[in-house]
């Protein structure tokens, strides 16, 4: 215990001293944090604004929806022409009973809604005009509480990006950087065992990953951001440790084979990057195609993002770790032995 406390102080006061590695573990990751809860603070209030040309029912409706505003212009080409410079992504032109609906190409998602609103909207004027009784009914609830904010799901996706960095990071450069300084082979001679000298790390590794956490989450609570933890938050914190192994197991496993810090670091990055944009870090995967889908469900992050969402802003319970925490578990042991079978004390 005398040497596990030892070698655990000196790799937090190593830690501490480096300025650079306490702006890329926290400072950094933060940086996106801010920066995107920034950019759509407002996102759920906003409206898709299209140009409108007429009056009407249609146009009546159309404002009652609450997901489009309507930009009223006296002629038709001078509406479109809004939409053929870019400044709105369609312009609605009612005459009489004939409804035109013009939109960019170049904006597909916009437009997309935007037709398919103007679509309901004259299908239910024209049955109420032939006094049909529609056959079928639809009524849309939210999953989640209308009011969530766009940083509930920011929050745990960039928060799972930041212990990735900080476990692959931490594990590959401090064991390349003792190779070459020989503190490893130091360590070799003293009476210490491997075991004492991994656990230690982890131990670091993973207070690092809840103090990266705590910040987080106090950050994103702040009035600015208005991140509400909902349900059974606190099983966050198995994930956090979880996920800390798993990345610290691909940082060992990078160590091993890299000589040099500026190998370990380029190799990390080739790592981490692809996998936090194909894990649904900073956009949802679900837009992206089926196969990549099925890719992005070999990378641990994924995982880690889908259990951090499920507990931080879904409200679920335990069951929702299960899954989660079978893999970043199975994959700890997989590339843990692959690093351990690798690993060499000195080049």
């Amino acid at each position: 215990m005398t040497a596990f406390k030892s070698l655990s102080a000196a790799m937090i006061k190593g830690f501490l001293r480096d300025k650079m590695t306490l702006f890329f573990v926290f400072l950094f990751p933060l940086m996106f944090l801010v920066v995107f809860g920034l950019l759509f603070s407002d996102a759920g209030s906003d409206k898709t604004k299209i140009a409108a040309v007429g009056d009407g029912p249609v146009l009546s409706a159309l404002e009652q929806t609450g997901a489009l505003e309507l930009e009223k212009y006296g002629d038709e080409a001078t509406a479109r022409q809004k939409v053929n410079d870019g400044d709105l992504p369609a312009a609605v032109v009612v005459n009489g009973d004939r409804v035109d609906v013009t939109f960019a190409a170049s904006d597909q998602v916009a437009a997309g809604t935007v037709i398919g609103i103007v679509s309901g909207v004259v299908d239910k004027i024209n049955l109420g005009a032939a006094q049909v009784t529609p056959k079928f009914t639809l009524e849309a609830k939210p999953v989640e509480d209308a009011s969530l904010k766009p940083i509930q799901y920011l929050t745990p996706g960039i928060l799972s990006w930041a212990i990735s960095i900080s476990g692959v990071f931490g594990a590959a450069l401090t064991m390349v950087s003792w190779r070459k300084k020989q503190v490893l082979r130091r360590i070799r001679l003293a009476p210490v065992s491997a075991m004492t000298v991994l656990s230690s790390r982890v131990l670091v590794s993973v207070g690092t990953a809840v103090a990266q956490g705590i910040v987080f989450v106090a950050v994103a609570m702040l009035p600015l951001f208005g991140l509400k933890l909902t349900g059974q938050w606190y099983l966050a914190l198995p994930l956090l440790v979880l996920g800390t192994t798993a990345f610290f197991a691909i940082g060992m496993l990078v160590g091993a084979f890299c000589k040099t810090e500026e190998a370990a670091s380029g190799a990390a990055n080739i790592i981490i990057l692809p996998m936090a944009f194909l894990s649904g870090t900073f956009f949802p995967v679900e837009n992206a195609p089926g196969w990549l889908q099925a890719v992005s469900n070999v990378f641990p992050l994924r995982h880690m993002n889908d259990g951090m969402l499920d507990v931080l802003v879904r409200g679920k319970g335990v069951e929702a770790l299960l899954v989660p925490s079978a893999v970043l578990i199975g994959f700890t042991l997989v590339v843990g032995f692959l690093a351990v079978r690798l690993f060499r004390w000195e080049d």
